[in-house]
């Protein structure tokens, strides 16, 4: 991978899309630190050495698939794991051992529901298109929107609730990377299933009151408005398919 003098971070990601690479965007914008989305550059210094990221020739800890972040000498893999890195090093996670680590806990609690709305688009295979694999997917969204996407917003909705004498976050008394998660998981929902968060809102109102407060975010807000932002769109992890979204 090539490096950039100046430029603290690179992020390794495809172009294109938001998929798990945004929750790394969100933390590096929120920071205010310049980084690079290597992929989104012209020529052999885009998407070619984006590609070369994932040759484990070229690294002694290859990562198995992107999110991939450059920091210096260090090459770190794993959406949740950059984030805990990012977290520590830019006031966006707790000082306090325990504290990071329930972030870290949360953060993998997300990963867990993304993956889950990636397979009700995908839930056959992920080599098939999901043209390919339609009766499958309305059976997997239909239960997805009625049972685990409830299962796991009033999850976060209680931790909000739990933590409501420190403010409307997740983890502690301040704004943290699982805040910014949160806004992106919602945000996502609303995409994919706009039906059914539209039914079941009412239910989490510190979950969407979270968002709110991060999408006025002054850093987070120019993002948002920015070319860096790109749209939802049905290449990645959040897709609209009305059929799923009875």
């Amino acid at each position: 991978m090539d490096k950039q003098p100046g430029v603290p971070y690179q992020l390794y990601y495809w172009p294109g899309i938001q998929g798990r690479g945004e929750f790394v965007r969100l933390a590096l914008e929120q920071a205010g630190v310049p980084y690079v989305d290597v992929a989104r550059r012209r020529g052999a210094r885009g998407m070619p050495a984006m590609l070369a990221s994932l040759d484990g020739a070229l690294e002694p800890q290859p990562s198995f698939a992107p999110p991939v972040l450059r920091a210096g000498e260090l090459l770190i893999g794993q959406t949740a794991n950059i984030l805990l890195f990012l977290g520590t090093r830019h006031g966006l996670a707790p000082r306090a051992q325990q504290g990071r680590l329930w972030a870290n806990q949360l953060q993998l609690t997300i990963a867990d529901i993304v993956n889950e709305v990636h397979d009700c688009h995908h839930p056959l295979s992920t080599n098939l298109y999901y043209e390919q694999q339609k009766p499958a997917a309305r059976t997997r969204a239909a239960d997805f929107t009625a049972q685990r996407l409830p299962k796991y917003l009033d999850y976060f909705e209680g931790v909000l609730e739990r933590n409501r004498a420190r403010g409307n976050h997740a983890v502690g008394g301040r704004l943290s990377y699982v805040d910014l998660s949160l806004f992106q998981l919602v945000e996502g929902l609303r995409y994919a299933f706009p039906n059914a968060m539209a039914r079941q809102q009412d239910a989490w109102p510190r979950l969407l009151a979270l968002r709110d407060s991060v999408a006025a975010q002054p850093r987070i807000a120019a993002y948002l408005k920015s070319a860096r932002r790109l749209s939802f769109n049905e290449e990645g992890i959040f897709r609209h398919y009305p059929e799923l979204d009875r």
